[in-house]
C-alpha cells in the first residue's frame, strides 16, 4: 500500500517537472519569436534610413556635379526679357575729361522782336513760351495812346507831310533860282528822312497801337516784358529761335588745359531725357577753346557747333565727355552690361545658349555711352550687353539654380 502511493506521488511529481519545462521552453520561444520580430523590425528600420541617405546623396552628387558659379536662363526666357549678348572685340577708346556746361543757340539763328516806339505793352493774341511763330507773325502791340508826347506815329505823320509839302514848294523855285539850290537840297533830305521814318513806324500801326511781329520764322524761346510794362523805343521784347545750329560750351578745370589741343569732340547726356547724344552723329565740329580762364572762375571755355537733330533744349545746362587722345587695343562695353554691387561691378558671360557666368571688372574711363574695362574680361568673350539686369535678377531669386537638376 505504502509502496502504491509513492509510486503515485512519484508520478504527479514527474508530470509537473514536464509541465513546467514545456512552459519554460513556449515561453523562451515566444520571447526568442519577440526578439526576433523586434531584430527584423530594427533592421528595416536601419534599412530605410540607409535609403533616405543615399537619396540624399543623390542630391548632394548632383550639386556638387555642376559649378555654382553658373546662372541657368532658359532662352524663350531669355528673348521674352530682352537679353541680348555678343563677342566682345578690342578697339579704339579715346580718353575721356568729364565736365558740365551749356547748350546755346548758335549765332543767327536767334533773334529779338524789338519795340519799334516807345509806349505800354499789350498781348492782343495768346503769346507762349515754346509755341511756333512765322515770320511776320504778330506777338504783341505796343501803344503811346494818351501819352503825354502823344502817339509818336501821328507825330511822324505830320512831319512827313510838312516835309513834303515844303519840298513840293519849292521845286519850281529853285528851278527859277528864286530859292537857292543848298536851301532845296535841305528840304529834300529833311522829306526824304521823315518818310522814311513815317513808313517804318505806320508800317505796323492800327488804331490799337504798334503792332510787333516776329523777325524769323522759329518758336519763343523768352518773353521779356508783361501785359502793361511801358517800354522804351528798341527795348527788347520777345526772343525768337530757330535752334538749326547749337552750341555746346564746355566748362574745363584748369589742370586739363595741356590737354585741350587734343580734344577731337565730344558727347554730352540731356538732364530732361537721360539721352547721351554724340556730336560726330549730329554733324558737330570743335569751334574753339579759351586761352585764359574767367575772371570769376577757375575753368576755361571749349565751345562746339552742331545740328540740331534731335529734341535738344538751347539753355539747358548738360554732362559733357570730351573725347581726348585715342586709346587703341582697347575693350569698351555700353553701359547696360554693367551691373554694380556694394560698389563691385560685374558683367555677365553667356557661356551656352541657356548658361550665364556673373563676372567682376574694373572700370576705366566712361564716355557716356561706353565704358572701358581694365581687366576682368577678354577679346573674344560672350558678354550679356543688354539686359544684364535681367540675368541678375535669374540669380538673385534662384528660380533655376546652376545645373543642379534636382529630383
Amino acid at each position: 500500500m505504502k509502496k502504491a502511493i509513492f509510486i503515485g506521488v512519484l508520478g504527479l511529481f514527474l508530470l509537473g517537472s514536464c509541465n513546467n519545462s514545456n512552459n519554460s521552453e513556449t515561453h523562451n520561444h515566444e520571447e526568442h519569436n519577440h526578439a526576433t520580430e523586434a531584430h527584423k523590425h530594427e533592421g528595416c528600420d536601419h534599412d530605410h534610413d540607409h535609403t533616405e541617405h543615399s537619396h540624399e546623396g543623390h542630391n548632394h552628387g548632383h550639386e556638387e556635379g555642376g559649378n555654382s558659379d553658373e546662372i541657368v536662363l532658359p532662352k524663350d526666357k531669355a528673348l521674352a526679357a530682352g537679353v541680348k549678348s555678343e563677342a566682345i572685340q578690342a578697339g579704339t577708346f579715346h580718353q575721356v575729361i568729364k565736365t558740365s556746361g551749356q547748350v546755346l543757340a548758335a549765332q543767327g539763328d536767334e533773334t529779338t522782336a524789338v519795340a519799334t516806339i516807345a509806349g505800354v505793352v499789350s498781348f492782343r493774341n495768346k503769346v507762349l513760351e515754346g509755341m511756333d511763330v512765322s515770320r511776320g507773325t504778330a506777338l504783341l502791340t505796343v501803344s503811346a495812346k494818351n501819352m503825354v508826347d502823344g502817339d509818336p506815329v501821328q507825330k511822324a505823320r505830320v512831319a512827313y507831310e510838312m516835309a513834303k509839302k515844303e519840298y513840293e514848294r519849292m521845286q519850281p523855285l529853285v528851278k527859277s533860282q528864286i530859292v537857292s539850290q543848298k536851301d532845296f537840297n535841305q528840304a529834300e533830305q529833311n522829306y526824304e528822312n521823315a518818310r522814311i521814318s513815317y513808313e517804318a513806324m505806320a508800317k505796323n500801326h492800327s488804331a490799337g497801337g504798334q503792332t510787333i511781329t516776329s523777325p524769323i520764322s522759329g518758336f519763343v524761346k523768352s518773353i521779356l516784358v508783361k501785359e502793361g510794362d511801358y517800354v522804351e523805343l528798341g527795348q527788347p521784347l520777345v526772343s525768337i529761335t530757330q535752334s538749326r545750329r547749337l552750341f555746346l560750351r564746355a566748362e574745363v578745370s584748369e589742370k586739363y588745359y595741356p590737354y585741350l589741343r587734343t580734344i577731337s569732340s565730344a558727347n554730352f547726356k540731356t538732364p530732361y531725357n537721360n539721352t547721351v547724344y554724340q556730336l560726330k552723329e549730329l554733324g558737330g565740329k570743335l569751334l574753339s577753346f579759351g586761352k585764359s580762364s574767367g575772371d570769376n572762375a577757375y575753368y576755361v571755355p571749349v565751345t562746339f557747333e552742331f545740328d540740331n537733330k534731335g529734341d535738344v533744349l538751347p539753355g539747358s545746362f548738360v554732362e559733357i565727355y570730351l573725347l581726348s587722345s585715342p586709346i587703341n587695343n582697347t575693350i569698351s562695353l555700353p553701359h547696360t552690361a554693367i551691373t554694380e554691387e556694394q560698389g563691385s561691378y560685374f558683367v555677365y558671360l553667356q557661356l551656352d545658349d541657356e548658361c550665364y557666368k556673373k563676372q567682376e571688372v574694373t572700370l576705366g574711363a566712361d564716355n557716356g555711352q561706353n565704358i572701358q574695362i581694365l581687366s576682368g574680361i577678354a577679346a573674344g568673350n560672350r558678354v550679356v550687353t543688354h539686359g544684364a539686369y535681367q540675368v541678375k535678377l535669374a540669380s538673385a531669386s534662384n528660380v533655376l539654380p546652376a545645373h543642379s537638376h534636382e529630383h
